[in-house]
């Protein structure tokens, strides 16, 4: 997918543009991830150099291998930012239509009890490069 898209926060005070391909969207089920969404994170990720972004995001460092951007104003969880050279967009933050689809779910070991998993894609216990690696 090599359409321009745009994204933002909840209030608009923090804007995206990806220049570049986006991945198709990961579900990951991990801790961190349902205590700063509530639920589980829909994720896609794009090339760093293919991300522009406008206003001011609130980086919080959620583990010594990765940090987490939203709007500081209005809360919006809107990036991961771990190594390599892809930034993670959290999905419901694209404006639409996004052309995407979800690949498959990771961190699936420490999901809430209060869901099932109930369609026919990948699973992986856990962290899972196949799956969230940049499709090219």
């Amino acid at each position: 997918m090599s359409d321009k898209k745009t994204g933002r926060c909840l209030c608009g005070a923090v804007r995206y543009t990806v220049s570049g391909p986006l991945r198709p969207v990961i579900a990951c089920h991990c801790k961190q991830c349902q205590r700063t969404s509530g639920f589980h994170v829909a994720a896609t990720s794009a090339a760093r150099g293919d991300i522009e972004i406008t206003g001011r995001v609130t980086w919080y460092e959620s583990s010594d291998t990765a940090r987490r951007g939203f709007c500081g104003t209005c809360g919006s969880n809107l990036f991961w930012d771990g190594a390599g050279d892809n930034l993670s967009i959290f999905a419901g933050t694209l404006d639409a239509p996004t052309g995407l689809a979800i690949k498959g779910h990771i961190y699936c070991a420490d999901k809430g009890d209060y869901y099932e998993l109930t369609d026919d894609l990948p699973k992986a216990p856990g962290r899972d490069p196949e799956l969230t690696t940049m499709v090219r």
